[in-house]
């Protein structure tokens, strides 16, 4: 019987890329010059660095275009609030990864709305999508494809 997996993977080689080349343009940028504006990665998490809230802002709009570059969706990066003392302003963002149970849902319901003869499961971070042609879970993927959700979705382990 057909199947495929939907999931949201990143490719975590190229947020690491896009944080060294953000890192290596603020400190050529005229505008940061001695200004220790940086970002720095921790499993999941970016931690942006700015000495004001302006600049913070300004840091995060280069570190979105380098991601932008590199294919990697910003709608995985979830927004903490922004931390601001005398000497410098700070923001944590959360890189996710993976679907969590309430999209699981949505994406069911959306499938089993769709009135298609496919059978969805929530399994962990994914969703297994069967059925008996291969044109059906076609459907299902143009539908899911239609549809904006706000994390980015593949398509993989396709079986006939």
């Amino acid at each position: 019987m057909p199947s495929f997996d939907v999931v949201s993977k990143l490719d975590q080689h190229e947020i690491t890329n896009a944080i060294d080349q953000a890192n290596r343009e603020l400190t050529s940028r005229f505008d940061f010059k001695d200004s220790n504006a940086r970002l720095e990665q921790a499993k999941n998490k970016v931690t942006l660095f700015a000495p004001t809230d302006f600049q913070l802002k300004q840091v995060d709009e280069i570190f979105r275009n380098k991601l932008a570059k590199r294919q990697v969706d910003v709608r995985t990066l979830d927004y903490k609030k922004m931390e601001i003392s005398l000497s410098e302003a700070r923001q944590e963002v959360e890189i996710k990864e993976g679907i969590d149970q309430d999209l699981a849902k949505k994406i069911v319901k959306l499938i089993k709305d769709g009135n298609l003869k496919v059978q969805a499961a929530i399994q962990g971070d994914h969703v297994r999508v069967t059925g008996k042609k291969r044109d059906d879970l076609q459907e299902v993927m143009a539908l899911l494809r239609e549809v904006k959700l706000n994390m980015p979705l593949q398509f993989e382990n396709f079986r006939d």
